[in-house]
């Protein structure tokens, strides 16, 4: 009787996470499985794209918010460079905000950190098996069109904002100020206030206290939604 071998007999995993339990909680759940391995991880985005080209990974988990650089840049240079490179996102971050902008940037399944460890493998899995993974409420959303920010007390949509404006927008959440933020995202403090001018158009705030209080109420939505 012919049998059909697995195309892995054992697939490796490398976690890009900023926070080091996060990723040692990954590493002991996957390598308890005997068909996963966890084979590297780090927190900094140029380490990681040195330890993938060596490593050669089957499956790439990220998370969205990194030191340096958001997890969507990361996502799209790997895809640029490997288009075939296997990649599941892992976050906090608000799925009905950010899980269309990984799927966009070659993500093959969008997972919240707030999920079951099941769904964790399930995801895995299924990615490794060349399908994707992303929730019912997510797909039931992306199907009717209907993928958009609906915090309470927030007028704008934040879907209106480049990748790098939500990063600025997010990283002012957190009470950081433009000069610590134009040095994690290693650009000039001018070309942070542009994205600020830019972030305060598009969604109709008039000066830097309304975008403040904007950032900090948006933030509060993910965390309390």
């Amino acid at each position: 009787m012919e049998t059909t071998a697995p195309i892995h007999s054992q697939s490796t995993i490398y976690l890009v996470d900023d926070h080091p339990l996060v990723r040692d909680w990954l590493s002991r759940l996957i390598n308890e499985e005997s068909d996963l391995k966890v084979s590297g991880g780090t927190d900094k985005v140029d380490a990681a794209i040195r330890e993938i080209q060596l490593l050669k990974p089957n499956l790439i988990i990220i998370d969205i918010g990194l030191r340096g650089r958001s997890g969507l840049e990361l996502i799209r240079f790997l895809k640029d460079q490997n288009p075939d490179e296997l990649i599941l996102v892992l976050s906090t971050h608000d799925e009905a905000v950010y899980a269309h902008r990984a799927l966009k940037a070659g993500a093959r399944g969008y997972v919240n950190k707030r999920e079951t460890t099941e769904k964790v493998i399930q995801a895995i899995r299924r990615i490794l098996s060349g399908g994707m993974y992303i929730s019912e409420s997510l797909a039931e959303s992306l199907a009717t069109g209907l993928s958009q920010n609906k915090h309470p007390g927030w007028a704008g949509d934040v879907n209106l904002l480049s990748n790098r404006e939500l990063e600025v927008f997010r990283l002012l959440a957190t009470g950081r100020e433009t000069s610590e933020i134009a040095k994690d995202l290693s650009v000039s403090l001018k070309t942070v206030q542009s994205y600020c001018a830019r972030i305060k158009e598009k969604l109709g705030l008039h000066n830097a206290t309304e975008l403040l209080q904007a950032a900090t109420r948006w933030l509060d939505g993910q965390n309390t939604g």
